[in-house]
């Protein structure tokens, strides 16, 4: 069983930053982060491939960045340039070849 805890969200003005962090029990290649607006679906925003490559929604390259430190088994989110559009829930996601696994999310509002 995986375990995986976010934290760094908040409220922030647009233009403004945030760096949401995501610690998993033990070590997994392919994680990511999704987010969910009020009354949208959950959506890609930013992934690390099973071959180790990233992926990125297209509304946020160029102002997302996904890394990881294997060392701590963490992956990070930095948000730069931030709009009202990136408000939502961000889950951090990880997948086994079993199964994939979610945290619990945390809040990110970005006022106009």
């Amino acid at each position: 069983q995986v375990q995986l805890v976010e934290s760094g969200g908040g409220l922030v003005q647009a233009g403004g930053s945030l760096r949401l962090s995501c610690v998993a029990s033990f070590s997994i290649n392919v994680m990511g982060w999704y987010r969910q607006a009020p009354g949208k679906q959950r959506e890609l925003v930013a992934t690390f491939t099973r071959g180790g490559s990233t992926n990125y929604a297209d509304s946020v390259k160029g102002r997302f960045t996904i890394s990881r430190n294997n060392a701590k088994n963490t992956v990070y989110l930095q948000m730069n340039s931030l709009k009202p559009e990136d408000t939502g829930v961000y889950y951090c996601k990880a997948e086994t070849y079993a199964r994939a696994y979610w945290g619990q999310g945390t809040q990110v509002t970005v006022s106009s």
